[in-house]
């Protein structure tokens, strides 16, 4: 009975072994993989992993463009707000598309984006880690709408924010005080951003704090220069016709609408299951191999949708 067994065992090797150009190739029985019975392309996207909520409500700019000294000095960014959406009939301009030269619809975003105010300028030095805050200056008057967003309970407070820093505007102070830091980002600082806020009075809104947003100064021949346009612009409102042009191609960034915990079917797009399926059909039949003993991130899975950060490159803007 051990001769049978031993060859029965060596007829079973003999059968995943192979001969090619000379060189015995052993092909395990458990490499041999299955297959599947209907090809498809897999749901939902991993370049937007991992998907969760922002950390902010509003939208951050996490890189600003690239600064080129043979353009005037200007803003590169502005802050608006969703009013709705509407639809536009437009000739598309697609070679060798069946839509070229025809009219199509197409869905529009409309923002409210009344001028911002300007409070202050911040000077950064490089460092080997990236930039770093040298010194802020700030205007000598700010409106209670860019204070409150300095308070929680403004109504509760004694509302003296920067009453003690507005006195180094005065006459005998200022040299000292004003002047210095501005010299002090002239000689070290390699980036300038200004410091503005919006005008939330304006809009049929609640709220009355405003959204204070940093925005970087691009253009122009040397450092000075940022500073001087920066400086005039100080307790002036900037319209959005001063930073983009008619038909510009720009970045939108925000924060798209939060739906909560959702499903997969909901979630990433899967395919329901059979009717008759046992413990619902709104999931994936299999999330994976029985080793590796772990999930893979690839697998679809139930969790956090919407209220995500997203960036929409190269949109068209329309001015009105």
């Amino acid at each position: 009975h051990r001769v049978d067994r031993r060859q029965r065992q060596m007829c079973i090797r003999d059968r995943y072994q192979r001969r090619v150009r000379g060189v015995s190739i052993i092909q395990q029985s458990s490499t041999i993989m299955s297959h599947r019975k209907f090809e498809a392309p897999r749901h939902g996207s991993l370049g937007f992993l991992p998907r969760k909520r922002s950390r902010k409500f509003r939208g951050r700019i996490r890189k600003f463009p690239r600064d080129d000294p043979t353009k005037p000095v200007g803003l590169t960014a502005f802050l608006g707000y969703k009013a709705g959406m509407t639809h536009i009939v437009r000739e598309a301009n697609k070679p060798d598309s069946k839509i070229h030269k025809k009219e199509v619809v197409e869905s529009v975003t409309i923002l409210e984006t009344p001028p911002m105010i300007v409070v202050g300028i911040v000077g950064y030095v490089e460092t080997p880690r990236g930039l770093r805050t040298l010194t802020t200056v700030w205007a000598n008057h700010l409106s209670d709408q860019c204070k409150r967003r300095f308070y929680k309970t403004w109504y509760a407070s004694k509302k003296k924010a920067f009453t003690k820093y507005a006195k180094k505007y005065a006459e005998n102070n200022k040299a000292k005080t004003i002047d210095r830091e501005i010299n002090r980002i002239k000689k070290f600082c390699k980036v300038v951003r200004v410091i503005a806020h919006t005008q939330v009075r304006r809009l049929p809104m609640n709220t009355k704090k405003a959204h204070i947003l940093e925005i970087q100064v691009n253009g122009g021949t040397d450092i000075s220069a940022k500073i001087e346009y920066a400086l005039r612009l100080f307790e002036k409102h900037v319209p959005i016709d001063a930073v983009f042009e008619q038909n510009e191609m720009i970045d939108t960034i925000a924060v798209t609408k939060g739906h909560g915990f959702e499903g997969v079917v909901t979630r990433w797009g899967v395919t329901r299951l059979p009717r008759k399926t046992h413990k619902g059909l709104r999931k994936v039949a299999c999330i994976g191999a029985w080793h590796p003993a772990n999930i893979q991130w690839t697998v679809p899975r139930a969790g956090q949708y919407g209220f995500y950060h997203r960036t929409e490159a190269v949109s068209y803007t329309h001015l009105t």
